[in-house]
């Protein structure tokens, strides 16, 4: 048994601030003990009261000018696509062509891989990112790659092999059966081994066949608890494209739906151009939607309309995905930022406290993880994020001044970035401290 006791400021989400008052929604603790035992959260009390009740022989480590919250949770995120980040943004689909699919052919090499991912998990940490859903490549030593490192530090990643058999370069094509046949022994390789969880992933509608589609449709039936993840409705000449090929669908999510591949655990990427019936859907089927704005931004796909997703008569589940590397930041705070300018622009709104939930509670509804992550409270696994608020002399200087915590978290959504993450815990285990020699460090094996 290992006891850890963290004193800090602290906030997690009880409710969703978009059909809540925010008072309801949201609880803070001024100043909080954090008793965790063993990697899961067993006591969060006001100080005064927690330490009452600790054994005097528990040392506690103290965050005074700091915020504690729930890990970030990514909902969105190419892991391949690390190495061309901030590639010219021409439109959706030439970009693909032109740096996507050329960089991804690298990962045939499984040492290239191995030193992407090592790469990708600690970029995640830094920006406080906890648990992420991860398009790999087509080659399956990509998938291991990645679930390798993630095993090392026992985070609890969702990730799968791309599929695609058709409008690719052939060194990135398999096959409806290949494609079957590779992701059914991943499966079998990876899925509940530690925290590891597998999601079946057809890159998108215009890459995959029907065959194909229909055998992922398959392969998650015969795999319960598994997920599913692809695009959806990103650009208007995607969409139109989409339209030629699936000519007797109704719509680009009807093609999923179709194939069987809408439902719970299926997450759709940017979901920009939606109408009421694909919402609809969505409510439906209990699928998901990952709100990417700095990718949406940097290629011009759109504005994704949030209000619309959460209408309150059938409200989506919705996460917040960085979209690397069409997105431009690992940091979940500087796509919150973004996710804020989105709204604004659709004449909409985003409330901090709504952004935080979705990168938070909301992100764990979205991937039906809420019952173990995504909040701070007893019996939850102890994935968390210390925030400086004093990272930087402007943010210091701008917190100084703010009334509340609502607009402590706003100034940390529009102002802050990586550098404001002091620390990333998993299961209770520092793995990130941005101030110790060593930032990083693998936490101990549990038996």
């Amino acid at each position: 048994m290992t006891l850890r006791a963290i004193r800090a400021p602290a906030m997690t989400f009880r409710g969703d601030p978009f059909r809540l008052d925010s008072g309801e929604a949201l609880h803070y603790w001024p100043d909080a003990l954090i008793v965790i035992e063993d990697g899961r959260f067993v006591r969060i009390d006001d100080a005064e009261a927690g330490l009452a009740a600790l054994a005097p022989d528990i040392a506690i480590t103290h965050y005074p000018d700091a915020l504690i919250c729930p890990g970030f949770i990514d909902a969105h995120v190419h892991y391949p696509q690390m190495q061309m980040i901030g590639a010219f943004g021409a439109g959706l689909l030439e970009w693909l062509d032109k740096y996507t699919f050329v960089a991804e052919q690298d990962f045939a090499d499984p040492d290239h891989a191995r030193d992407v991912a090592k790469r990708f998990l600690r970029e995640l940490l830094r920006a406080g990112t906890t648990t992420a859903s991860v398009y790999c490549t087509v080659h399956p030593q990509s998938v291991d790659a990645l679930f390798e490192e993630s095993v090392r530090f026992n985070t609890r990643m969702i990730a799968g092999k791309v599929m695609m058999d058709r409008n690719a370069p052939a060194a990135l094509l398999d096959t409806a059966e290949s494609g079957y046949a590779q992701s059914k022994a991943l499966i079998e390789k990876w899925h509940g081994r530690g925290r590891q969880l597998y999601c079946i992933t057809p890159r998108f509608a215009p890459s995959s066949t029907e065959a194909q589609l229909e055998a992922a449709g398959r392969l998650w039936r015969e795999h319960p608890g598994t997920y599913v993840q692809t695009h959806l409705c990103e650009n208007q000449g995607e969409i139109e494209w989409v339209r030629d090929l699936f000519p007797e669908r109704s719509s680009y999510l009807d093609v999923y739906d179709h194939a069987g591949l809408t439902g719970p655990r299926a997450i759709f990427g940017h979901a920009v151009h939606m109408e009421e019936e694909d919402f609809a859907c969505c409510r439906r089927t209990g699928s998901a939607l990952a709100h990417c704005p700095t990718s949406n931004l940097f290629l011009g796909s759109g504005l994704f309309r949030m209000v619309d997703a959460k209408k309150v008569e059938r409200p989506v589940r919705v996460g917040l995905g960085t979209d690397i590397g069409a997105g431009t930041s690992f940091s979940q705070l500087q796509t919150l930022g973004e996710a804020y300018k989105v709204a604004k622009l659709g004449g909409q709104a985003l409330t901090a406290e709504q952004g935080f939930y979705l990168a938070t509670r909301g992100g764990a509804e979205a991937l039906r993880l809420d019952d173990r992550i995504g909040s701070l409270a007893p019996g939850y696994e102890a994935d968390f994020v210390v925030l400086d608020l004093k990272a930087t002399p402007l943010l210091e200087f701008r917190l100084s001044h703010a009334r509340d915590l609502a607009e402590t978290l706003f100034v940390l959504m529009t102002l802050g970035d990586d550098r404001a993450i002091r620390a990333t815990y998993i299961a209770g285990e520092p793995v990130y401290e941005r101030d110790r020699a060593e930032n990083f460090v693998y936490p101990e094996p549990t038996t």
